[in-house]
Formats: structure tokens, C-alpha cells, sequence
């Protein structure tokens, strides 16, 4: 992988003199890694001081937004928390079949065992085709639940598998992936859902596709297309440059 200051020059997406944003690799932490190394990390080691702004998880790759200073960190973690920023992701989920546009509207619940989970059981979840809506028909699990939103919407399926493209309104731990799932369409490879049987998959095909936002400096629009891998389970079966133009 080499150091920071090699990888940086091939991930960087947009920069000014408070916030960074790049494209982080497949297998990459953003930070936190005890075993091996990290984003954060690996900067530190080369010079620079850099805080998270957005978190996606190690097996997620895409857009990720850091900060150079106390100062915009504040301020950007602000408008996360305000809900002011325009998250777009990629998802490659099995079986097709997948509602042309429909709201995931699931609260979450982090489980004894530390998995999250939807905070209903699996039997009480529907689907109301009217309001194009999955939500958790029944009363939800006694415990300490987060409403957890996320728009979907279905570019391409061919009723094997279906690329959809997530907006989270909220921005839960594995939000995304554990909405995806217990709606009956998993990410391809996610380890979250893996059968303990089955083999280690080559990746999670979850992107971060882009994001926009307000920034101490004015509007930052950022995007990172996926690498040609992250279309493997598809692949000759969709033109990804002909799919991404409708995005």
C-alpha cells in the first residue's frame, strides 16, 4: 500500500487549506485500527494532522471527508449532525427484485452481542407498496432504538442482483448495510452477513459515490466513482459509464 504520502497523491479528490477529501481504498480504516494500519494513521506518520469527518467502514470504499484543523472540524461535524449534507452511495445487492424507489424507515439497535440490528423482528417488517416504505409494522424491540432512515433507489436490476443508489438521512453505524439486509437485499460480500460457512468474499460492494455540503470555505461537491472491481458481480451484464451518467 506504501506510506501516506505516496497514496496520497492517487486518492485525492478536492482540497483548500481547512478540509481534504479523498477516495479511500477497499480494506482501509478511517482510523481506530488495532492490528494495522489506518488512514489517520498512516498521515500522522508522514507529517500531517488530519481528524475524520465522515466514517465509512474499512470494508466501504468512497469518499471521505477530513479535516486540517480543530476549527473546520467543528463546524463540519456540525452539519452532519444537522443533517446538511447530500450523501450518496453505491450498493450491488442480491436478489434483484428491488422497489424502483422506496424509503427504508428502520430504527436501529445495537444488539448484546455488539451487532447492530433493526430494532424489530424480522416477521413484523413491511412493505407498503402505496407509500413505497418498508417500516416495522408491530412494537419494537425493549430496548434503546435510533430511528434510522434511507432513501433508495433502483438504477439498474436484472432480478439476480440490483444496483441500488442509498441516500442515509441518518447516518447510523452500518446504516446501509443492515437496512439493505433486512429488507431482503444483501450487499454483495458483506461480511455482516456472510454465512459462517461460507468463504471470505473479495470485497463489500459498498461505495461511497459522493458528497456536498456547505465548508468553511464555501460548497464542497465531491465524487469518486467506483474502481473497476466494484463491479465484478455485474460485470457484462451493464455498461457502468452508461449507469453512473444517470446519477
Amino acid at each position: 500500500m506504501g506510506g501516506w504520502n505516496e497514496m496520497r497523491e492517487r486518492v485525492v479528490l478536492w482540497e483548500d487549506d481547512a478540509v481534504l477529501a479523498v477516495d479511500k481504498p477497499y480494506g482501509l480504516s478511517v482510523m481506530g485500527e488495532r492490528h494495522d494500519t489506518d488512514l489517520i494513521t498512516m498521515a500522522a506518520d508522514d507529517g500531517e494532522s488530519l481528524q475524520w469527518v465522515n466514517r465509512i467502514d474499512k470494508v466501504t470504499s468512497g469518499v471521505v471527508l477530513l479535516a486540517k484543523t480543530k476549527a473546520a472540524h467543528a463546524e463540519l461535524t456540525r452539519r452532519f449532525a444537522k443533517r446538511t449534507v447530500d450523501k450518496s452511495y453505491l450498493a450491488i445487492c442480491r436478489p434483484g427484485g428491488f422497489a424502483t424507489e422506496a424509503t427504508i424507515d428502520l430504527p436501529l439497535l445495537t444488539a448484546g452481542s455488539g451487532r447492530v440490528r433493526v430494532a424489530a423482528e424480522r416477521g413484523d417488517i413491511r412493505f407498503d407498496e402505496a407509500a413505497a416504505r418498508w417500516h416495522a409494522d408491530g412494537d419494537l424491540l425493549p430496548r434503546k432504538n435510533y430511528p434510522s432512515t434511507t432513501e433508495c433507489r433502483a438504477l439498474w436490476d436484472d432480478g439476480d442482483d440490483v444496483v441500488v443508489l442509498a441516500h442515509p438521512v441518518t447516518g447510523r453505524r452500518h446504516q446501509i448495510r443492515v437496512h439493505l439486509a433486512w429488507v431482503g437485499h444483501t450487499i454483495v460480500g458483506d461480511p455482516l452477513f456472510r454465512p459462517k460457512s461460507a468463504p471470505p468474499a473479495p470485497r463489500c460492494h459498498l461505495h461511497s459515490l459522493a458528497l456536498s455540503l456547505d465548508g468553511p470555505n464555501g460548497r464542497i461537491d465531491v465524487r469518486a466513482e467506483p474502481d473497476a472491481g466494484f463491479w465484478d458481480p455485474v460485470a457484462g451484464r451493464l455498461d457502468p459509464r452508461e449507469l453512473l451518467q444517470a446519477v
